[in-house]
């Protein structure tokens, strides 16, 4: 018999590093005046969208793009499976350092950081438990690019460089949700 949890999928506002070009990482990153913007449109696009859940990374960036698009309708669950890719010493640097290296970490972690393998690794364990404690219903995730790519790979049969190359964020082709099909 199989399975199935619908995951909706969004990324948070944009943050005053995104808007200097900084990786933030692990750091706790602050919506900018457009990152405001964009989720409180993204709250009224949604406003009769329905969900079972909602979870966030434990970044504040996530947190508060969740707060502002789905507080007061549905409980927000933080978990630190859902984090950004640790980059390590490059937490706050500016993101082409990362960009520049980041076919050589997928395998291999950041200097005092982590890999994508191991981001991979985060959410298959973040999967296992809405395997346990999810079925049949359809949750939203609000996080960041590094588990937005791991799902990709891990339900859309992708490989990390093919992931990494058809990144929605090398176009600018954003949308109100990405729609993946989890089934065991």
């Amino acid at each position: 018999m199989s399975h199935r949890v619908l995951i909706t999928y969004f990324v948070h506002g944009t943050t005053t590093d995104n808007e200097k070009e900084l990786a933030t990482g692990w750091n706790p990153g602050k919506l900018s005046e457009l990152g405001l913007a964009q989720s409180k449109e993204l709250a009224e696009h949604l406003k009769d969208k329905q969900f079972d859940v909602v979870f966030s990374s434990d970044l504040q960036r996530a947190i508060d793009s969740a707060e502002i698009v789905f507080g007061g309708r549905f409980e927000i669950k933080p978990d630190a499976r859902l984090r950004e890719c640790n980059y390590g010493n490059l937490n706050g640097k500016p993101y082409k350092l990362v960009k520049l290296n980041i076919l050589n970490r997928i395998n291999t972690a950041f200097p005092s950081g982590e890999s994508y393998k191991d981001v991979e690794n985060r959410l298959k364990e973040f999967l296992d438990y809405l395997a346990a404690q999810c079925v049949g219903k359809h949750i939203a995730i609000v996080a960041h690019q590094g588990p937005q790519l791991a799902l990709e790979v891990i339900l859309n049969n992708k490989s990390w460089e093919q992931a990494i190359k058809e990144d929605w964020r090398h176009t600018g082709d954003w949308q109100p949700g990405w729609e993946y099909a989890f089934n065991f």
